[in-house]
This record gives structure tokens, C-alpha cells and sequence, in this order.
């Protein structure tokens, strides 16, 4: 039996020269006693207390999505001709411009509305410009009749994040519309205020209600007294002139300051006696007729009364990009206190109805908290397992880290939100791994130098430096893939692998800069190492009698081993089926625990605004009962203020009298037991019999918890003609509501209802001398609430609209306007009876589009157990499987595609598309992050093998993932897939550590077998105390209902993976043990019942070496050849790095950027120079406290450094020991005396190996 790979030894040099640093060695030379280290952190602790000051506070990242809307009107035409020739030609301009992700288009009768959806990330600046530049050019285009474009853009930065809602029981709507108009001119002169609005019910306005019959008995038409008006309620400047040498102008007209000025207004003669508009019309200043209301409700508690729908109006401010929330937030709060008891009356009450500056603020304070927790755990578990000096190198660079990288947030644009902290909360288990391994190995060769020297300290950061930088990579290479997630989800989640490759980065310079330095600060006594050292004594003994026991049966014993692999097997394909049998759900985010909730309800169409206002009513009363509720507004024909899923979603178009919302503000999450999510449960199951009795549409709508989407579950319904679309539409909606997964069904297909028609007879208006568009204006004056401009009145500075109408009553019945005058060229005014009559008649369903194809959407809610849009999805998917449309061809059903075929077919939407394109994009990245850990991986060790068994736990992390899911009650997330990615690097990164520990022991010459339990052994500790690290952080993130998934995955992968690591990783370097010695060799004669001596340490201290020992390259393969060039065996990684090292001035340039030209010469003279750590070892006594002397060959030369993991006693011996067996092995000192094939490392340096009593040659 061979022990080790043997082959011919290379010749010993006679001298020792300088051995190269690296990139981790020359960092720590040049700060590890240098004043720059102190100067460094203090910098950095300011830039990082800074960066904590000046980056703004957000809820959640802020996602650029620009929506334009335009806006075109074309009176008279049907829904299907403005589809034809406004619509279509709109929506063929705006697809043709760069950066669209979608075109939407909505064709009613008389108008049409075009929603540009640019992709994610775009600036709304530019895509405005280039909407405006595309109608500017194609205004040909628009049909004659048609009214010009408005356009109206909507981002990120139009959503309202702060509203006062004003209310009072004795002031109503109208003066509280003044009182907020005014009010908000002093809070637009807060700072970084945005776009800002006020909803109001009906407002302070001059209104002149003309009677048809009294204008027809004096002959005057609705155009004299509207043209009157006007001409009396304006002054202009008819001139200029000079007056004893003094130029004056000449102003004429007035503007009308009271109502008595309009009513005694002369608006016409009859029978030589003026006509005043007393006489035919009634003027009125106060409310406007109510087209909608604005209703606030209160219930008590402390410190606020109980309120019962008194009239309200709400102001709603954004901010400006950029901004911090926060701080604006609490400016606004501070001068709308201001105003109160001024400009806000003491019978006017504000109440703050949103307020996202404090809900961003209470986020980031509670997971700063989360962060200081995390640390906490940490650092305490590094106390408990490597001491107080350990705790406080950890204590100070963990929080260092974090300052920094929150710095490089506010450069990068990132603000403080709660997915950032969560990324930096996951990250502290992983940014505390690299100094542990300067500090574990730096003790480690402390204590077996016998010295606390800085040059050992060097050479300590040297030999960890390569390995530890290929696991920090690994890492980086998992999380960075998921920074390029396409759509909403992308710049959502981005947060997270972009400030995590930071942290690692800034991570691995704090291990090699400052570790180094604080280590000499906080330098133990070599008594204190070896005490330390005792007690990892104990640990290695107990863990390599386990492995031994346990690695050994599943080897020799085919029947054991194919029992673990296949319960390896059967417990992944286990966790698999949970997916198959629910037991996990699979589902995009769950709804987070939110402060408030909205109610959407609307009424069959054509309901009339009274109508919709006492259903809402009734909602209201219903919601009041529920004991977490705090406050409601009810909005009824008007919007309510948008957030950004109402913006995306359109809420801010819903000023249709059959339209209302209502907002229900709950009490603090401290006050109440139940989430949101459970009380929008309770509230739905309250509202629907309402909803049933009225035949309303009620939705209760939380705030999305990622992107937000028309509704969690949209089919959209495509068919090549009108007639086969809705009859679709209708059978889908019937499954939908059969669906036992779904609720709050609702379709784009509106509920019958009629409309006027007045037909005009060509005939008797040509013979009357009447044009249409005189009759079209007279019915518009009298019916449509005809704009007059501004009135104001005295004692106001504000003014108000003034409006031409016929009262209500008249209007209410269209043939009490028989006698209307119209004006006539031949007869002055003629009745309206003359020139035709009213018609009933069907309103036209509206015409939907979205990129250029004609659709009709069928929205839902989830529900149930599941509640995951995919289950339900697929219950109306069996339901559909034999349904035959109208033109006979079965219904396609698309998931991914939009259907292209001229059958009907449905394609998923909604929640769907955002779920299946996040885990599409979140596969292609895990795949990614597979292949460049693969490639580093491959890179550093130089061959496939070895990778290939490095990663083999990473689907294996589903083991833990999946049931840890099941255990939790929690659906399988996006969160939860980060969480996966993250383990691929955060696993390899402890497989790498324990392959290259077996690998330098396989090089050394010991058994595969021998050096795999020895690594394993040696490994276990810093691995679980990586592990532990980790799933302390993970605990604080299971809080959060949005990441509990990646939480679950982390904590529960973490587990079981590096239980499995432990044991998977050593069978799979038994099966390819190949890839370790390419001659072959055998496992090692082992014997179960001999425990072994620890045979890397000197005979005077045979204790377990410091876990972190892995990581260091031996002695043995860094002497072999010392030289000033790179070993030829390392990697070609590890190559790169340690050429990188020795030209230090580039690497500096790119980090430090401190005194480039002082330093580059001085580091030249440095390289120039010896390495004081690198002079030959003077021999000394083989005692514990002193170093090693070198063996002598047979003619007493000195065989090169000593190999401090080699035993003394085999040294002087010559005899080998197995490892395992700690017995004699007359085969393996056989072996020791002759050559043996040369190991993969030594091979690639060009020399071979030997027993220490054989004399080491050099190769040609």
C-alpha cells in the first residue's frame, strides 16, 4: 500500500529566498504597523456614519416604471370607430418608439385613452420627450374632429407618500375645499415637495341655473347668457398714453366680485325693456351640485373622538426624486401644525391618513435593531468559541463592514429600505467568516512559532490569503446573477446581491488590512494559545473518532454506503413532492403586515352617484365592527389618493358616479393581534353579502407586497371578433367563480345600461336655420355643466369656477326641456321640440387592447389554504379543458406567450407573468452563479473533478429548504429562491475549505482516506461556527412576513447542508480520489479500534490544529520551490493573485487611492528588499514553546523548512504511521524510503515528494 502519492524528490536549495506575499500578505505588510491602518478605520467609520446620515429612508426600493397616459377625444363616434381611427393609429406610433414594454388602449364612445408602459429602469424625463416628439410628428395622423392629445405621465415620483385628510362637523365640503387649497400653498413651501393635489367632494362654485321656459318666453338662448357673461366678468388693456409727460395705460372692463353683479347682469331686450338674468335664471354662490363626496369616519380612542361621516377633503403630496421621505415627511407634519389655528380654523380637524416618511423610518429602525441583534448573536458566538479577542476583532469589523457598505449605497443611488437591510441582515453570518480565518490561522502559527511576531502574522495572512479569496468570490458569483432579474422584480430584489458582493468585497480587505492590525492590539500570550489549544484537543479527538467511525462503514461497506446515497436520494426527491402534494405552496410574495388596507367597490354601470354613495355607506358601517379598524375615508365618484399598485392599476381614473374606494386605516401593529392580510380576510367575508344584494363588485385590495399587477389573477381573453371575446369572457368568469381558489371575480365587461339620444331632423333644422353645432352647444349649456371661467368673489383670494346649467329637476327629466330656445340664423330662436326628439338607447361595451390586440380581461383574488394564484389558475384550467367557443374550435389556454392563432384563447396574466418571469430570470442566474463558481473553482484547482464534488451539495441545501417551508406553514417565495442562490457560494465556499485541507494532506503524502477524516475533523468547527453564524442572521429575517422564505432557506439549508457537507464531500473525494493522485493510490490501512495520534503537529504539542488550518498552504508545498515567481502547482488563480501581489501599486490604485506615486515608490524599494519573515530558522530545541528544527538528510544537510504539520518524532523515526490507525505501517516505511508518484500540486511545480529521509532533487 502506498502512503501518498511518492515519486523522486527534488533537491533541497542550499539558501532560503524571499517568498512571494501575495496580494493578502502585502496588504497586511504594509498596514499591520503602519499609522495609515488606524488613520484608514477612522475614515471609514465616518464615511459609513455619513452614509447612514445622508442616504434617504424608504419603505421599499424605488422603482422607475414611466406610464403615460394620452388622452384623445373624438365626440359623436362609437367605440368601435374610435378604436379604428384614434387608437389604433396611436398605439402603432407609441410601439414604435425605443424602450415600450406594453401599449394598452381603452375606446369609449367620444374618447380614447393610450397607456405607453415603458420597461423597468427608464427615465420618465426622456420617455416623455420622446411621446411628445412621436404625436409632434404624427399629428397627421389624428383624424379631423378630434380633440388634441393631453398627455399625462405617471412614475414613481407621482405617488402621493404623505395626506392630510381635513374634516369638520360644522364647516362643509365646499369651505373645506378653500381651506385646503390654501393650506396647500404653505406646504408646497416645504422643500423637496413633489407633485401634490387635493380630492374633494363638491367644491365652492358660482352657479347660474337657467330656466328653458322663461328663456324661450323672452327669446334669449343659453349663448346670449353665457356670452354676457363673459364679456362682463373680464378686463384687458385697450392702450397706452401720455399725460403731463407721463405714460399711462388704459385698462377697460371689470371682473364681477359679488353674485348680485352677475344676477343684475342685462342679458337681452324684449319689447324695449332689458332683460336681466334674474329674470330668466337663478345665481347662486355655494356647493356645487354633488358629483362626488369625500366622507370621513373615526372611531374612539385615545385621544380622538368618534366620528360618523363628516365631510372631508385630502391633501396629497409627493416628493421629488431623490428626496429623503423622512425628513420631508416630518417638515410637512411640523407646517401643517403651523397653519392650525390660522389658516385652519379650530373647528377644522387634520388627520394624517398616510404617512410613508414614518412608516419608511419605522422599518429601518426596527431592522437597524434586527442588524444590532444579528451582530450581537454573532459576535457572542464567536466570544464562546475563540475568546474575547477573537469577539473583538469581530465587534469592531462587522460594524465597519456594515458602514461601508451602507456609504456605498448612498453612492450608488440605493436608499436605506427594508430589502437593503435584510440583504446586509443575511450577509453578517458570511462577512464574519474572513477575519475568522486571519485570526484562527495567525493564532495558529503563533502558537507553533513559539512567538507573537508581526513577520509570523504576515506569513499567517500569506498562506490564507488565496484560498480565502476564491471563497469570497464564490460567493460574489452567486449573488451577483440576481442583480440582472428582469421586470419590476429585478430593481426590487437588486438591493440585495448588489450591496452583499460589497459587503463581501469590502469584507475581504477589512480580514487582510485592518484584521491584522486590531489582532496586534488585542495579541494574546502564548499561555493563552495553548490553553486554547487544549480545548480544541479535546474537540479533534471526539470529531476524528466520529468521522472515523462514521466515513469508514460507509466505504468498506457497499450496503451501508447505497443506503446513505439512497436515503440522500429519497429524502431530495421527498422534499420535491411537496411541491406536488401542496403541502409547500409556490407562490410569488406574501402580503406583508401593512398599516392599512383599500376597498374598491364598483356598481353596475350607469349607477347614478346617490346609489354608489349609500352602498359605500353601508361598507363603511360593516368595516367600523371590526375592533383593529382606526379610521376610514370614503371616496365616492372621485379617486382616492394613489399609491404606487393604484398607479400602475389606474385608480386614479375612477371618477365615475358607480365608482368609489374606501381607505381603512388599522391600529399599530403593537395594537393589534392579527396581521393585515388576516383582517382583509374578516373584511371581505363582512362585505360580501353586501356586495351580493347591491349586485356590486366589491375587491379588497392590499398593498402588494413586490411588483404590482392588475390583480393576482388575470386570463386574458383573446378572440377574433367582438361576439366570441365576451361570450369567452362570460364562461371564463362562470369558472372563475366556480373556483373554489379564487375570489372577487370580476371582468372588463360592462353591465347594460342606456343613454340618451337626441336625433335631430336635418330636414326641419335646415328649414329653421339652426346648425347642429348651435344645437350641440345649447344642450351642452344646458345639461353639461357649461364652464363659464373663474369667479372672485370679495374677501377671497382664491378663485372659483363658475358653471351655466338647468337646475337638477329639469335635467333629471330630459323632456322637461322641450321648450329649450336654440338659436336660429332665420328666426332668432326656435324650440328644441321642433328639431327632433330623445331616443333611448343601448351604451356600447368599451373596447380594450393591449399591444395592438383586441382583449378582454377576467381578474380574481386568491384564496383558501394556498392563497397563490396558481393553484386557482390551474382549477380553471381543468374546468376549461372541454369547452368549445362559439365558432366551435376548443379554447386555447397559453401560460407564457401571447397567442398568435385567430381562435379564442385565454393567456394567464397578472401575478402569473411576474411570478414565472422573476423564477425565470432567478434560474437562468442560479445557473450562471453554477457555471462562474464552477469556472473559479476549476480555475483555482485544475481539473474537473474536484469542483464537480465541491458543489455537489447544492441541490442538496432542498433537503433542508423545502421542509423547513412545510415546518414553517410558509409558501415557497422569490425570497426564498434568493435565499437558495445565496447557499450555492456560501456551501462551495465550505466545501472548498475542506477538499483543500484533504488536498495538502493527499500532497504531503498522506492516504486519501487518512486526510479526508483529518480534514473533516479539523474542518468541523470553523464550518458550524460559519453555519451558526448564519442562521443566527437567518433567525431575524423569519420575522419578516415578506423574506421569511429566504429566512426558512437559509436557516434550514445552512443545517442540513453542512451536516451533508461533512459527509457527502469525503465519500465523493473517495470516489474520485483520482483527481487527488493521478497514479492512483490506496484509502490507508486503518484500524477502527486505534484512535491516531494527531500527526501534523510537533511531538511536544500532539493537540488538534486550529480549524482554520485547512486554509494554509504547507509548509512542505511552499518550500519546495522558494522562489520570487509564483509556484508553478498553484492554480492559475492563485497565479494571478500572487503576481497581482507583487505589483502592489496597481491593486492600491484601484482600492486605497491614498498617495499613489508616494506609495508605488515606496512599496518598489519594499520588493527590493528581503522578506525579514522569510530568514532561515535558526535550529533550536524541540521544545513546546520553540521552533522545530529542520531534519537532517543522511549526510547531514538540511532538508529545507520544517513542515510544522509533520510529526518530529516520525521525522527522527523515518518510519510512517497511518493517520487513522496511529500503528506502524512496514509498507508505508517501506514506501518512505523509495519514490512514489508525484501528487497533482507537486507535478505542476516540476518537482516530486519524499519521505523526510530521503534527500529532495531538483527536475530538469
Amino acid at each position: 500500500m502506498h502512503n501518498g502519492c511518492q515519486a523522486p524528490e527534488p533537491e533541497t536549495p542550499k539558501t532560503k529566498p524571499a517568498r512571494s506575499l501575495g496580494v493578502a500578505g502585502s496588504i497586511a505588510k504594509i498596514f499591520v504597523s503602519s499609522p495609515l491602518a488606524p488613520l484608514l478605520l477612522i475614515v471609514l467609520i465616518a464615511a459609513g456614519i455619513l452614509g447612514l446620515i445622508s442616504t434617504p429612508r424608504a419603505s421599499n426600493p424605488q422603482i422607475s416604471v414611466p406610464m403615460i397616459d394620452i388622452f384623445v377625444g373624438y365626440p359623436g363616434h362609437s367605440p368601435a370607430e374610435v378604436s379604428r381611427m384614434v387608437s389604433d393609429p396611436l398605439e402603432r406610433m407609441m410601439s414604435e418608439l425605443p424602450g415600450v414594454r406594453h401599449v394598452y388602449s381603452v375606446s369609449n364612445r367620444g374618447e380614447s385613452m393610450v397607456t405607453v408602459r415603458f420597461q423597468v429602469g427608464r427615465r420618465m424625463g426622456p420617455s416623455l420627450v420622446e411621446v411628445y416628439n412621436k404625436l409632434a410628428a404624427n399629428m397627421n395622423r389624428i383624424p379631423p374632429g378630434a380633440t388634441h392629445p393631453l398627455v399625462r405621465a405617471k412614475g414613481i415620483n407621482s405617488v402621493p407618500f404623505m395626506t392630510f385628510t381635513l374634516w369638520s362637523r360644522e364647516v362643509g365640503p365646499a369651505t373645506l375645499n378653500e381651506i385646503a387649497r390654501t393650506a396647500l400653498q404653505h406646504l408646497k413651501q416645504v422643500p423637496q415637495t413633489g407633485e401634490s393635489f387635493i380630492v374633494h367632494g363638491p367644491q365652492e362654485t358660482l352657479t347660474v341655473d337657467i330656466h328653458p321656459g322663461r328663456l324661450a318666453a323672452y327669446g334669449i338662448t343659453p349663448q346670449q347668457v353665457a356670452q354676457t357673461i363673459k364679456a362682463s366678468n373680464a378686463q384687458t388693456e385697450t392702450g397706452r398714453t401720455d399725460v403731463q409727460n407721463m405714460q399711462m395705460r388704459i385698462v377697460t372692463g371689470q371682473f364681477l366680485r359679488t353674485p348680485a353683479e352677475v344676477r343684475n347682469l342685462v342679458v337681452g331686450v324684449y319689447e324695449g325693456e332689458p332683460v336681466y338674468l334674474f329674470q330668466v335664471a337663478q345665481v347662486r354662490l355655494g356647493p356645487s351640485d354633488p358629483h362626488s363626496l369625500v366622507t370621513y369616519y373615526q372611531k374612539a380612542g385615545k385621544n380622538q373622538p368618534a366620528v360618523d361621516g363628516a365631510p372631508a377633503v385630502t391633501i396629497a403630496l409627493a416628493k421629488i426624486a431623490g428626496s429623503n421621505g423622512v425628513t420631508v415627511a416630518r417638515a410637512l407634519i411640523q407646517k401643517m401644525h403651523s397653519l392650525e389655528g390660522t389658516v385652519i380654523p379650530g373647528n377644522v380637524h387634520v388627520s394624517i391618513t398616510r404617512d410613508n416618511g414614518k412608516k419608511a423610518n419605522a422599518k429601518v429602525d426596527s431592522l437597524l435593531f434586527k442588524l444590532f441583534v444579528a451582530t450581537a448573536a454573532v459576535t457572542l458566538l464567536i466570544l464562546l468559541a475563540l475568546g474575547w479577542r477573537a469577539a473583538a476583532v469581530v465587534v469592531i469589523t462587522i460594524p465597519l463592514i456594515l458602514l461601508i457598505t451602507v456609504f456605498s449605497a448612498w453612492l450608488l443611488g440605493i436608499t436605506i429600505n427594508r430589502v437593503s437591510l435584510f440583504g446586509l441582515i443575511f450577509s453578517i453570518g458570511i462577512l464574519v467568516d474572513d477575519s475568522i480565518v486571519i485570526v484562527e490561522n495567525v493564532y495558529r502559527r503563533w502558537l507553533q512559532e513559539g512567538t507573537t511576531s508581526t513577520e509570523t502574522l504576515i506569513d499567517a495572512v500569506r498562506e490564507v490569503g488565496n484560498p480565502t479569496i476564491l471563497a469570497t468570490f464564490t460567493v460574489i458569483a452567486a449573488l451577483l446573477p440576481m442583480g440582472f432579474v428582469g421586470g419590476m422584480m429585478g430593481p426590487y430584489m437588486a438591493p440585495i446581491p448588489v450591496l452583499g458582493s460589497v459587503a463581501m468585497l469590502f469584507s475581504l480587505f477589512t480580514a487582510f488590512a485592518l484584521a491584522p492590525w486590531l489582532m496586534l492590539r488585542f495579541k494574546p500570550s502564548l499561555k493563552t494559545l495553548e490553553r486554547m489549544h487544549k480545548g480544541e484537543h479535546r474537540q479533534a479527538t471526539w470529531l476524528r473518532k466520529f468521522f472515523r467511525n462514521t466515513l469508514i462503514p460507509l466505504i468498506r461497506r457497499k450496503f451501508y454506503g447505497r443506503l446513505f446515497l439512497g436515503g440522500i436520494v429519497v429524502a431530495f426527491f421527498a422534499s420535491l413532492a411537496l411541491f406536488l402534494v401542496e403541502w409547500v405552496p409556490f407562490t410569488m410574495l406574501p402580503h406583508g403586515n401593512s398599516s392599512a388596507f383599500n376597498v374598491v367597490i364598483n356598481m353596475p354601470a350607469g349607477t347614478a352617484m346617490p346609489v354608489t354613495a349609500n352602498v359605500t355607506a353601508e361598507v363603511v358601517q360593516s368595516l367600523q365592527g371590526m375592533k383593529d379598524v382606526r379610521a376610514l375615508q370614503s371616496y365616492v365618484g372621485t379617486p382616492e389618493p394613489y399609491d404606487f399598485n393604484g398607479m400602475v392599476r389606474h385608480y386614479y381614473l375612477r371618477n365615475q358616479p358607480w365608482q368609489a374606494m374606501i381607505h381603512v386605516q388599522l391600529l399599530d401593529k403593537a395594537e393589534r393581534s392579527a396581521s393585515s392580510s388576516e383582517l382583509a380576510v374578516v373584511a371581505r367575508r363582512l362585505i360580501t353579502p353586501i356586495a351580493a344584494q347591491h349586485q356590486a363588485h366589491i375587491v379588497v385590495v392590499q398593498s402588494p407586497p413586490g411588483p404590482p399587477v392588475l390583480a393576482p389573477v388575470v386570463a386574458e381573453v383573446y378572440g377574433p371578433s367582438a361576439a366570441i371575446r365576451a361570450a369567452v369572457t362570460r364562461q371564463v368568469t362562470a369558472e372563475f367563480a366556480r373556483a373554489k381558489n379564487l375570489t372577487e371575480v370580476d371582468n372588463t365587461l360592462e353591465a347594460p345600461h342606456d343613454y340618451w339620444h337626441f336625433h335631430l331632423n336635418a330636414i326641419k333644422a335646415g328649414m329653421a336655420g339652426v346648425r347642429p353645432s348651435a344645437l350641440n352647444e345649447t344642450l351642452a349649456m344646458t345639461l353639461g355643466g357649461y364652464k363659464l371661467g373663474n369667479f372672485t368673489p370679495y374677501g377671497q383670494n382664491l378663485a372659483v369656477p363658475a358653471v351655466l346649467q338647468a337646475p337638477l329637476a329639469l335635467r333629471s327629466n330630459v323632456y322637461s326641456l322641450a321648450a329649450l330656445p336654440v338659436p336660429s340664423v332665420s328666426y332668432g330662436a326656435v324650440p328644441l321640440y321642433t328639431l327632433g326628439h330623445f331616443d333611448r338607447e343601448r351604451a356600447e361595451q368599451p373596447i380594450y387592447q393591449q399591444d395592438l390586440k383586441p382583449v378582454e380581461y377576467v381578474t380574481a383574488g386568491s384564496r383558501g389554504r394556498l392563497d397563490a394564484p396558481l393553484y386557482g389558475m390551474l382549477e380553471v384550467e381543468e374546468a376549461l379543458s372541454g369547452y368549445l367557443t362559439p365558432d366551435g374550435h376548443p379554447l386555447g389556454i397559453d401560460w407564457i406567450s401571447v397567442p398568435s392563432g385567430n381562435h379564442a384563447t385565454i393567456k394567464w396574466g397578472g401575478a402569473w407573468t411576474v411570478t414565472y418571469k422573476t423564477f425565470r430570470d432567478m434560474g437562468i442566474a442560479f445557473a450562471v452563479a453554477i457555471v462562474l463558481i464552477y469556472m473559479l473553482v476549476v480555475w483555482e484547482f485544475g481539473n474537473f473533478v474536484i469542483p464537480a464534488i465541491i458543489m455537489v451539495p447544492i441541490p442538496l441545501t432542498l433537503i433542508g429548504i423545502l421542509p423547513g417551508h412545510w415546518l414553517f406553514g410558509a409558501s415557497f417565495t422569490a425570497t426564498s429562491m434568493i435565499g437558495f442562490i445565496a447557499l450555492a457560494g456560501i456551501i462551495v465556499r465550505n466545501s472548498i475549505l475542506l477538499v483543500d485541507y484533504s488536498q495538502q494532506r493527499v500532497a504531503e503524502g498522506m492516504p486519501v482516506m487518512d486526510a479526508l477524516i483529518e480534514a473533516c475533523a479539523t474542518r468541523t468547527r470553523p464550518i458550524v461556527i460559519t453555519a451558526l453564524a448564519l442562521m443566527l442572521g437567518s433567525a431575524e429575517i423569519i420575522t419578516s412576513p415578506i423574506f421569511r422564505g429566504m429566512g426558512i432557506s437559509l436557516l434550514f439549508g445552512v443545517m442540513i447542508s453542512t451536516i451533508l457537507t461533512l459527509l457527502v464531500i469525503p465519500l465523493g473525494c473517495v470516489s474520485g480520489r483520482a483527481a487527488f493522485c493521478p497514479a492512483g493510490m490506496d484509502l490507508g490501512d486503518t484500524q477502527p479500534n486505534n484512535p491516531p495520534p494527531f500527526p501534523f503537529a510537533p511531538a511536544s504539542m500532539q493537540v488538534s490544529l486550529s480549524p482554520r488550518d485547512s486554509l494554509a498552504r504547507s509548509d512542505i508545498q511552499s518550500a519546495a520551490l522558494v522562489q520570487d515567481t509564483p509556484p508553478k502547482d498553484a492554480g492559475p488563480l492563485t497565479m494571478t493573485l500572487e503576481m497581482i501581489g507583487q505589483d502592489i501599486r496597481a491593486f492600491f490604485r484601484a482600492i486605497t487611492k491614498i498617495l499613489l506615486a508616494l506609495l508605488g515608490q515606496l512599496w518598489a524599494w519594499l520588493m527590493k528588499r528581503p522578506a525579514a519573515h522569510n530568514k532561515p530558522e535558526a535550529p533550536g530545541p524541540q521544545s513546546p514553546s520553540g521552533p522545530v528544527s529542520p531534519p537532517q538528510g543522511p549526510d547531514g544537510s538540511s532538508q529545507g523548512p520544517v513542515n510544522p504539520h509533520a510529526s518530529t518524532s516520525e521525522s527522527a523515526s523515518g518510519s510512517a504511521k497511518s493517520p487513522v490507525s496511529g500503528q506502524s505501517n512496514p509498507v508505508a516505511t517501506k514506501a518512505a524510503e523509495t519514490t512514489a508518484p508525484p501528487s497533482p500540486r507537486a507535478k505542476a511545480r516540476g518537482i516530486h515528494l519524499r519521505s523526510s529521509g530521503s534527500k529532495p532533487k531538483k527536475e530538469d
